[in-house]
């Protein structure tokens, strides 16, 4: 293969590594903005017991059998100016817009009638990111509309949230990834003793 082409060739992979960089969704960013929402909305009640968590989008990469020292130069010049410039334009998860914090405030509040709930296992942490009434008989009957209106007004946050912090990153298609991320961490910052699902089946902590 002539030196041009190679060139060309190598240049044109790289370019386009760059490109995927910076589309793809931050996994590991969105755990740690997840981390942070729920940690504020749990307060002192939660710890992060780990849950399992999505692979990181890679990038396929190539290997390019190049021999002559100039090539081996021009290679590294190329990585120090386009590779560092791609990973400062890497998306991150901002979770600081007005209705987000809003959001969070409000979710703080509800946290706090709902906690006795989640620790008698009345009410249980969906597979999809929201709550659920698991077992309506540990709660008095004369507190289950209350509770009801508390689940339902929990899970309506909930999905406003996802969309939202979709919407405020200029990705409004990561709604599904965001609602994963938070799904698993939800559960993961959870304490001992809550009632989640996995797998279509109810598990405690």
């Amino acid at each position: 293969m002539k030196l041009r082409q190679l060139v060309t060739i190598t240049l044109g992979a790289c370019l386009a590594a760059c490109v995927t960089v910076n589309v793809y969704f931050p996994a590991s960013a969105a755990e740690r903005a997840a981390d942070i929402f729920i940690k504020d909305v749990y307060g002192q009640d939660g710890q992060d017991q780990g849950t399992m968590r999505p692979p990181d989008a890679g990038t396929p990469q190539g290997a390019v059998d190049v021999t002559a020292p100039y090539l081996i130069a021009w290679w590294s010049r190329v990585n120090e100016i386009l590779l560092p410039n791609a990973l400062a334009q890497q998306p991150d998860i901002n979770i600081s817009t007005p209705a987000i914090t809003k959001l969070r405030n409000v979710m703080e509040q509800r946290h706090r009638q709902l906690k006795p709930f989640y620790g008698s296992g009345a009410v249980g942490m969906s597979a999809t990111g929201l709550i659920t009434l698991r077992d309506p008989k540990l709660v008095p009957l004369q507190q289950r509309n209350k509770i009801k209106k508390l689940v339902v007004d929990e899970n309506s946050d909930r999905n406003r949230l996802y969309a939202e912090i979709a919407k405020a990153n200029g990705h409004p298609e990561w709604e599904k990834d965001i609602r994963s991320i938070f799904a698993g961490r939800w559960v993961g910052n959870a304490p001992g003793g809550w009632w989640y699902q996995s797998g279509g089946k109810w598990q405690q902590k």
